[in-house]
């Protein structure tokens, strides 16, 4: 029998015990304050392995928050209170964690309607720097969420907005359960605008921006119908801050300094036979032809149902929109195989494409109208197609030689 091989316990570096600061923002939560620290607490100390914080931020409450905060802080180990005189979840969020002195900080809701069995999960990647960002999300794949129809409907359709718009690849981008490696987020806190709702979202897209990795964990959610947001405007400032964030991307004001750079991957194993990534000419036609036609049927059926309330050119004009946001974005994760992030180059010369593309489909909709005065809907739709495909070879042309051409950083 060979001997057991024993470890060299000498050359084992030791490593010291990461901290966590727990941040929950609060605005008149006097009532649901008490009971989420109880349980959170509890929860910390009952078995969570890393030394850790909770710092309470009162944003301008006017109830008797700030005292009942004062109170628990008072009568319980490792609780803090932060206060505001403004209001503002991104307000608290950017002064707590920039303030804080801890390797990883956490942002949860006081209402505690994520799962604390996944708070582990969403630390321990940042704890070992496999990652940079980590978020709970309610929509990723093995999550269960309790929750109202119309708040599902309006989470999935603004969430994807955000992967259409941006081509962000997580899925939640406003759960309350988000943490951060505290040595990344600080250099990003000063670029991002928003102190509201808005600032999960924007923290989320300048990361991805940056090159940094964003971890997401599954997680189990139920609703907590005492809220304190008001639905329809967070809905305008979300749209706004979206055009806005586009806006940094083009003018490269997104770009933030001092950020780690990771580097590229490598195989572990010194004899690996390594795979190529196929970008050939072949591989570019195959891909972008599977998805051009996935478009056009998708842009043949939004203009029929369009056509049904609107002109020819409107009914065109948004139905290219809703399927050339998809597009695109499908043919820089397939098609040309760059990074998630591009340049301000690559978004302008991008709406240069989208342009000519339009007046093809467009030019071709004047032409049969002019041809004939009242054609039916049927021949509307399939001249449409015909035009769409030939705006498709052209728009492949301009990606491949022009906006996605070999040797362009992204």
């Amino acid at each position: 029998m060979s001997a057991v091989p024993q470890l060299d316990v000498g050359r084992r570096v030791p490593h010291r015990t990461a901290t966590v600061d727990v941040v929950i923002p609060v605005h008149n939560e006097e009532r649901s304050l008490p009971g989420c620290l109880q349980v959170l607490g509890e929860h910390l100390a009952g078995g969570f392995p890393f030394a850790w914080t909770i710092t309470v931020v009162d944003n301008a409450s006017s109830d008797g928050t700030l005292r009942v905060a004062q109170e628990l802080a008072a009568s319980m180990d490792r609780v803090r209170v932060l206060h505001l005189d403004h209001k503002g979840r991104g307000l608290a969020l950017r002064t707590a964690w920039g303030c804080s002195d801890a390797d990883v900080v956490v942002y949860m809701d006081v209402d505690l309607s994520t799962g604390l069995d996944a708070l582990l999960p969403l630390v321990a990647p940042l704890v070992n720097e496999h990652s940079d960002l980590a978020v709970g999300s309610r929509l990723a794949s093995g999550s269960r969420t309790v929750r109202g129809g119309k708040r599902e409907l309006i989470s999935r359709c603004y969430n994807a907005m955000v992967r259409w718009t941006h081509g962000a690849r997580f899925t939640d981008a406003q759960c309350g359960f988000k943490a951060a490696r505290t040595d990344v987020v600080k250099p990003l806190l000063p670029a991002i605008r928003d102190d509201s709702w808005f600032f999960d979202t924007e923290l989320l897209l300048l990361a991805e921006h940056n090159g940094l990795r964003v971890h997401e964990v599954p997680v189990d959610w139920v609703e907590d119908v005492d809220t304190r947001v008001n639905v329809p405007r967070t809905a305008a400032d979300d749209i706004a801050g979206l055009v806005r964030v586009a806006r940094a991307k083009v003018t490269g004001a997104a770009k933030v300094p001092g950020l780690p750079r990771r580097p590229e991957p490598r195989a572990a194993h010194p004899q690996a036979v390594l795979a190529k990534r196929e970008n050939g000419l072949l591989w570019q036609l195959v891909s972008f032809g599977a998805i051009g036609l996935v478009s056009t049927v998708l842009t043949s059926v939004l203009y029929a149902l369009l056509r049904t309330w609107w002109p020819p050119l409107l009914a065109n004009l948004v139905a290219l929109i809703a399927t050339t946001l998809w597009n695109t974005e499908a043919n820089r994760r397939f098609t040309f195989l760059r990074q998630s992030s591009s340049s301000g180059r690559v978004h302008l010369q991008g709406l240069v494409v989208f342009a000519l593309y339009y007046l093809v489909t467009s030019g071709a909709l004047l032409g049969l109208h002019a041809w004939q005065a009242d054609p039916s809907r049927w021949l509307e739709v399939l001249v449409l197609a015909g035009s769409s495909v030939l705006g498709t070879a052209l728009r492949f042309v301009l990606l491949r030689s022009w906006v996605f051409r070999s040797g362009e950083a992204s």
